[in-house]
């Protein structure tokens, strides 16, 4: 089986590591480079937990093979933070109790800085869409949109956008 040097710029930092064809991006993340918010759930891609963002897009990191990335940005759970301050979506995650065991937290943050990335000021239903391949089995659902929510208008106020104003 060849192995590959696979080059990734991961939360703002140029990695290399060595990869076979079945090593998925998941794997790498965790075993090679120690990254290991990204949680392996299902293995499968129906429960979201390993949700990072590929070249800002939400993908579910169980199934990328790691070698068809090569040159890619991903940004992990890890890569939020500014030192000690939390992004504004971990926070509210924080703050609005969004959390139980925490097992699909990651995944879910990451799905809400997508969404939130691309729309600024999402309606619940669209929140809902944005998460709807993460699945949370302890903590409920209620909680997670609200503190989506929360960080959408923390977001905002912080950035100064006409919607905070409204």
């Amino acid at each position: 089986m060849p192995v590959r040097i696979v080059n990734l710029k991961v939360n703002g930092v140029e990695q290399a590591f060595m990869a076979k064809p079945e090593t998925t991006l998941l794997l790498a993340l965790r075993e090679q480079l120690g990254l290991t918010g990204t949680k392996r759930g299902c293995a499968q891609g129906a429960c979201g937990s390993c949700t990072v963002l590929l070249d800002g897009a939400p993908v579910v990191s169980c199934l990328v093979p790691a070698v068809t990335v090569d040159g890619a940005d991903v940004a992990t759970v890890e890569g939020l933070a500014d030192g000690q301050a939390l992004s504004d979506v971990q926070q509210a995650f924080v703050d609005g109790f969004a959390t139980q065991c925490g097992f699909c937290t990651p995944g879910m943050i990451m799905s809400a800085e997508a969404l939130l990335a691309r729309n600024p000021d999402p309606t619940s239903d669209e929140v809902n869409e944005a998460i709807s391949g993460n699945v949370c089995r302890c903590t409920g659902y209620a909680p997670i949109v609200n503190a989506i929510l929360d960080a959408a208008q923390r977001r905002r106020r912080r950035t100064g956008s006409k919607e905070a104003a409204l």
